[in-house]
């Protein structure tokens, strides 16, 4: 209660009305079981990863609702520059189409998570910060648009909608795309697709550049602990990458822009590489993101 006081002070809300969302709120177990660590590490494989979301229901469903909004994916590009294939793919992954936008109610969620993140995590200090947080965003947002804080539903960690935004995501990067004068992610599908591009040209989204070009090597002057010493960071030139035995042909000879070699590790088979580029990592930059409100 001293939390949703202070709470309703800084963001100018009703204190009595936090007070009864955050006391009505209920410990919820199964949000808790699900943010804990797995129990034994994993082989990460790129192959087995990818299948999980590129098959024939994501990809039927898909082509569904790019014809359905052909139309506003024209347009969120030429407002944001996100060309249509990315907002689409971006939609699939996280619920299919709104299929699966989660059936956790969203307070008890991150009151859980908040005031009873598991405290056997390494990071369950951090984390339960993170989470009270969003439970001021969470507060905030509905205040707003005048909803009863307890009808919304979403992911084990309160990410919400087709494009399963947190909170505080919802309040920096959604807009009214419909232009309906409120910003629905459950139910229009405009408002989805214009708060996915305004999401990517926030971090950084260049338009018209790849997120990554094909690389092969040339093992006779191949200096891989060079290429692979910045990570995913795009650090090289075309010519200082190229320089260290990675080979580029066609259109990527022609980039200005930083490059980073790319690892996919495939588990017990040869791992794959790219050449990423800065869209690459706004992607990357962007699941970390998406990882920071699920992973352990």
């Amino acid at each position: 209660m001293q939390f949703a006081d202070d709470m309703a002070s800084r963001r100018d809300l009703d204190a009595d009305w936090v007070r009864a969302a955050i006391g009505q709120s209920r410990y919820n177990a199964t949000v808790a079981r699900l943010m804990q660590p797995p129990a034994k590490t994993f082989q990460k494989n790129w192959r087995v990863y990818r299948s999980r979301f590129i098959d024939p229901v994501r990809i039927e469903a898909g082509v569904r609702f790019w014809r359905a909004n052909q139309a506003t994916l024209a347009r969120a590009e030429q407002e944001y520059g996100v060309p249509p294939d990315i907002i689409v793919g971006i939609i699939g992954v996280e619920t299919i189409y709104g299929r699966d936008t989660g059936s956790f109610r969203v307070m008890d969620a991150l009151t859980t998570l908040a005031f009873d993140f598991p405290a056997s995590h390494p990071r369950a200090g951090e984390r339960s910060e993170f989470f009270k947080g969003e439970i001021e965003q969470f507060l905030t947002l509905q205040s707003r648009r005048g909803a009863n804080p307890f009808d919304a539903r979403g992911s084990f960690a309160g990410a919400m909608g087709m494009p399963q935004f947190m909170p505080s995501s919802w309040n920096k990067y959604a807009v009214d795309f419909d232009g309906d004068g409120t910003i629905d992610l459950w139910n229009s599908p405009a408002d989805v697709i214009g708060s996915v591009a305004s999401y990517f040209k926030a971090f950084g989204w260049q338009p018209g550049m790849p997120t990554y070009y094909p690389v092969r090597f040339d093992q006779s002057r191949l200096d891989m602990d060079a290429l692979m010493a910045p990570d995913i960071l795009p650090t090289f030139s075309v010519t200082s990458f190229t320089d260290k035995g990675a080979v580029l042909e066609g259109q990527a000879l022609q980039h200005t822009g930083p490059l980073a070699l790319v690892e996919l590790l495939n588990g017990p088979d040869a791992p794959q590489y790219v050449a990423g580029t800065e869209n690459f990592y706004v992607m990357i930059e962007l699941g970390r993101e998406v990882a920071a409100r699920v992973r352990p």
